[in-house]
């Protein structure tokens, strides 16, 4: 074969013809194959003897003069030299290359080829990572949760170290209560629980929820104005994740983007959470919903979907198990009930699973070991950290039986069924246009239950116009309704079968004071109800759009979808005031305890218990969700101070300082006795700025 290529060639040459395109093909063919160590001398033979396309290409000479070959030479550009093996076809193939070159015309089906893949480089490679997070919808609705907050609850962070939202009064006592702690449990733990404030009582940091959830918060800074701040900056916080919880729960059940921002903001600010702003264990509350999207997500289960065993993941289920457990260690007044609510969804899906897979049409439900597992170990730690927290209160109920609840001090607190029509004072809408509304109910602050009107019909409207089934509709449904009769608490038919049964006998119920806090679970499923329609109006859009060329949606329906969500914002904006924190007096920085501070009653110790958070000495002082007898008894008898009695009275208890403040004492006993003399009594008197020191 190789001896049939030579004579072709001679042939071509004696005949003034160039050698055929085809061979010129073949010859570059074999070249490459002898490069790669591949070539045999038989198949290059074979693969070059090509006559039929190399007659067919001879009959052409004009081809040979555009390929730039002349007439009386070779393909390989040399007549003479052999053409056998493969040195023939790397010569032709170096030829052509150099003709191509020295002609400046490159392959004419380069243009065709497709273009090399760029290697990014490194830094490339992490923008584009860092790009991704930041486009991300998780990333986006983070951000926007924060942003929200900052602008809805303004000016909380406009002087954050001197001003504190609602009144100075239980926001000290909370801020109190994150920075002890936090120092606590740097200095030493096994002291938590016995608190500096209410000297000399036990047990006195359970005396009200403690928002032990933000003790790591608590470890930052010292002195009241950094206690100020970290109340704060987690006041904003807490209105951010309540927001981001309500949407991660709202998309896991399949909810829209759009919808599952509505049931966010409207589950964050909704006008009664308005009057709870000064109760930061109540406005603490974006883990409940963030928690119950999380397991949802690791039992791969949404409202919309069903249950879908391939999107099992276990990890989703430790990790919402942890945030359940943090939720309830923020506080009972909001964790209690949640813990019943996460206790009786566990038994439903259970026995709901159990019926499927085994009773009722049985169909295979694979469920898992690791599955199994995660719930097993995060119910363990959940149902743990409950019974740990429990055990404080446990002890307080037992030392002081005033601090539980009766009936009566329930009838007090429900709310009548006008209160879910009434807004709060801090609601600019609603405000001013409701002040004749809340002039009838005996105690507005805990009354005032309006969760939006704009919510209201947006839930109406879910009802007819949902992506969710009609079954889970009339489910939502039946849940808002059960929970406001709950919120209701013995103003529902008495609560004889609505909430005394909870009350009575329910462990732990009947230290819940206010039972229109349970309006929480109402909001959230109203909102639930709400992103449904808003969700299901949004993809009607999207086919609208769909439907028009080009498929772009205008303007106008672009804010319709976005309008619900806009209406929602304005309901939700405030008029709360933020009075300036009473100074802390030098004598506080200095005069070391056991001491007592006078004028002493629950709204004027609240501010004590925060000043101390510089040394945090002992301090009779304290203001909780009861008052102890012994601080009964130290404020009768310490109103005559100073007098014998009083004296011996406080030397007992091992009071040792008594400071007396100036600014406080107009309309009181003390007014008078301020600068009586106390020769006789065995005690000392100086004045510290606006205080008076009785050192003991």
């Amino acid at each position: 074969m190789a001896g049939d290529a030579t004579r072709a060639d001679s042939e071509a040459t004696r005949s003034g013809k160039p050698r055929d395109r085809g061979t010129e093909k073949a010859g570059k063919d074999k070249a490459s194959q002898d490069e790669a160590g591949k070539a045999s001398q038989d198949k290059a033979g074979k693969d070059k003897a090509r006559p039929d396309k190399a007659g067919k290409d001879e009959t052409r000479p004009d081809r040979a003069a555009k390929g730039g070959i002349t007439e009386g030479q070779t393909a390989t550009g040399d007549t003479t030299k052999g053409d056998t093996g493969t040195g023939g076809g790397e010569k032709g193939t170096a030829d052509k290359d150099d003709a191509g070159t020295e002609e400046g015309r490159p392959d004419r089906w380069a243009a065709f080829a497709p273009a090399p893949e760029p290697v990014p480089t490194r830094p490339r490679r992490f923008a584009r990572a860092v790009g991704r997070v930041l486009i991300h919808e998780w990333t986006l609705a983070t951000l926007g949760a924060l942003a929200l907050a900052v602008l809805l609850t303004w000016p909380t962070l406009r002087y954050p170290r001197h001003t504190l939202p609602q009144d100075y009064w239980d926001p000290s006592l909370q801020a109190w209560q994150m920075a002890w702690s936090g120092h606590i449990l740097l200095t030493n733990p096994a002291q938590l629980w016995h608190s500096n404030a209410f000297f000399p009582e036990s047990w006195s940091f359970a005396f009200s929820d403690t928002l032990l959830g933000y003790a790591p918060a608590g470890m930052i800074g010292t002195g009241p104005e950094a206690a100020v701040l970290r109340y704060n900056i987690m006041f904003v916080l807490a209105h951010a994740l309540a927001t981001l919880g309500a949407y991660a729960l709202a998309r896991q059940l399949g909810a829209g983007r759009t919808g599952a921002a509505v049931a966010g903001v409207s589950y964050a600010y909704a006008p009664w959470l308005l009057a709870q702003a000064g109760h930061l264990h109540v406005v603490s509350n974006g883990g409940i919903p963030l928690a119950l999207a999380m397991l949802a997500r690791g039992h791969g289960w949404s409202l919309r979907h069903g249950y879908r065993p391939e999107r099992r993941h276990d990890g989703w289920v430790y990790t919402g198990w942890l945030v359940a457990a943090w939720q309830l260690s923020l506080g009972f007044g909001i964790g209690l009930p949640f813990a019943y609510v996460i206790g009786g969804t566990v038994v439903v899906a259970a026995v709901t699973w159990f019926l499927r897979r085994w009773v009722v049409r049985p169909v295979k439900r694979p469920f898992g070991s690791r599955l199994l597992v995660a719930d097993l170990v995060g119910g363990a730690l959940f149902a743990g950290v409950g019974l740990l927290l429990a055990i404080p209160y446990f002890k307080v109920a037992e030392l002081h039986p005033q601090a539980e609840r009766s009936i009566g001090d329930i009838a007090i607190f429900s709310p009548p069924a006008s209160g879910f029509l009434t807004a709060p004072a801090e609601s600019w809408i609603w405000g001013g246009l409701h002040e004749g509304a809340r002039a009838v109910l005996p105690w507005h602050p805990e009354m005032t239950l309006l969760p939006g009107f704009v919510l209201y019909a947006l839930a109406a409207g879910g009802l007819f116009f949902s992506v969710w089934k009609v079954r889970h509709r009339l489910l939502l449904l039946a849940g808002v309704v059960v929970t406001m009769v709950l919120a209701m608490g013995t103003r529902f038919f008495d609560g004889t079968f609505t909430y005394v049964p909870l009350f009575e006998h329910l462990p732990g119920w009947n230290g819940l004071r206010t039972p229109g806090r349970l309006m929480l679970w109402t909001t959230l499923l109203l909102g639930l109800l709400a992103a449904g329609a808003v969700s299901a109006f949004a993809a009607r859009v999207r086919e609208i759009s769909a439907e028009r060329i080009p498929s772009w949606p205008s303007p106008w329906l672009r804010a319709a979808t976005l309008l619900p969500l806009l209406l929602v914002i304005v309901e939700g904006l405030n008029t709360t005031p933020h009075p300036v924190v009473p100074l802390q007096p030098a004598a506080m920085r200095t005069v070391d305890g056991p001491m007592l501070v006078l004028p002493s009653s629950q709204n004027l110790d609240q501010p004590v218990m925060l000043w101390s958070t510089t040394h945090f000495q002992d301090v009779v002082n304290g203001g909780s969700g009861f008052t102890p007898r012994q601080l009964d008894d130290v404020r009768r008898v310490s109103i005559s101070f100073p007098d014998q009695t009083s004296v011996d009275y406080l030397r007992t208890l091992g009071v040792r300082n008594v400071l007396l403040m100036r600014d406080q004492v107009a309309g009181t006993p003390w007014e008078i006795t301020i600068d009586v003399p106390v020769d006789g009594l065995g005690i000392t008197r100086e004045e510290i700025g606006d205080v008076v020191v009785y050192r003991l």
